[in-house]
């Protein structure tokens, strides 16, 4: 099994290649949906789904689909399992678990995610039905007028994600390991790195008290970027610096992959920053890559609009920003391949 696991792992961050979060949860989901006029059935969010895993050829760009719950049950027009098309083509299909960041007691303004009770059953569940890999996600707020974010913040968050590891793991399930620091605020890039520092020393130290293998996991950080709100948005070089002078510092060399949220930032923005970091960094110990939603997804919604006629133009939109992304990987990207 910990063969298994592993190779899955380094499937996941194959050269070239990365992973689509299509695990919208429904809220998450209708809101994308209202800003294009949409209502969010569940026959809408089917049809959006098929779109996106039957883009032609988006498998040479995309490694692995992270689902929801509701998505991993639902089938393409013609019956096929969404699970069995996506292994077809090569990619592998994977599973939000967590139920969702709930305000934290005694610690206003912060927020822990749940999700623990009965995982242990859910994880042979997924796995049963074709899953090869997890993910569970931390929200981390900076508030510097606050003092935000707590030790007590980092410290629950990193316990809950080293308790789903270990349960995934054993569950015979690839977990990504997800602390999120939210770049919301006006807090500068010095302060977010200092943040994602902290942040990911708590979580690797609980990694290591519950047992986890590092060979087995991937992590999902945030880039080191400039708060959304700060006066001074650093560029993408600044960026690629901060955020492998904070992960050389942290990240240990056994973890496979890292897989970047784009938490926020626009389509390009996303895709230049990890080009910056793959161009400026090419020998790395861990493969750099991307686990984009809004980022990858943004184009072909705008596209779609609900209406079956656009679908063409919505998977072109897709198959774009995942080969573009797929470039970011190798630091070969060029603003100029936006226009072609």
């Amino acid at each position: 099994m910990a063969n298994q696991l592993e190779e899955v792992a380094r499937a996941l961050v194959a050269e070239g290649k990365g992973i689509l979060a299509a695990d919208e949860s429904t809220p998450t989901i209708k809101k994308r949906f209202d800003s294009i006029g949409v209502e969010s059935t569940e026959e809408n969010r089917r049809a959006y789904r098929e779109l996106l895993f039957t883009t032609p050829d988006a498998e040479h760009h995309i490694s692995g689909v992270i689902l929801f719950d509701e998505t991993t049950r639902q089938t393409t027009r013609d019956g096929t399992p969404f699970i069995q098309l996506l292994k077809s083509k090569g990619i592998i299909p994977g599973i939000k678990v967590d139920a969702g960041a709930k305000p934290l007691a005694l610690a206003p303004g912060e927020k822990v995610t749940e999700g623990l009770d009965g995982l242990r059953q859910r994880l042979v569940e997924y796995r049963a039905i074709g899953c090869g890999f997890a993910k569970w996600r931390a929200v981390i707020a900076i508030d510097e007028a606050r003092g935000l974010p707590s030790d007590y913040c980092l410290e629950v968050n990193a316990h809950a994600l080293a308790r789903y590891a270990a349960l995934a793991i054993e569950g015979g399930l690839v977990p990504i390991v997800e602390p999120e620091v939210l770049m919301d605020g006006p807090h500068s890039i010095e302060v977010c790195e200092r943040v994602t520092e902290r942040a990911l020393r708590r979580v690797f130290a609980c990694l290591a008290e519950q047992r986890v293998p590092l060979e087995q996991i991937l992590l999902k950080p945030n880039m080191v970027i400039s708060g959304s709100d700060c006066p001074q948005q650093a560029g993408p070089e600044e960026v690629a610096a901060a955020t492998v002078r904070c992960f050389r510092r942290v990240v240990p060399a056994a973890v496979p992959g890292i897989v970047f949220l784009s938490g926020g930032q626009s389509d390009v923005q996303a895709t230049e920053n990890l080009n910056a970091i793959n161009r400026l960094y090419p020998d790395l110990p861990w493969q750099m890559s991307f686990s984009y939603g809004r980022a990858l997804q943004a184009p072909a919604l705008k596209a779609w609009l609900g209406r079956q006629a656009n679908a063409a133009a919505a998977q072109r939109a897709y198959y774009k920003r995942a080969s573009l992304n797929g470039a970011a990987r190798y630091g070969t990207y060029t603003a100029e391949m936006e226009a072609a």
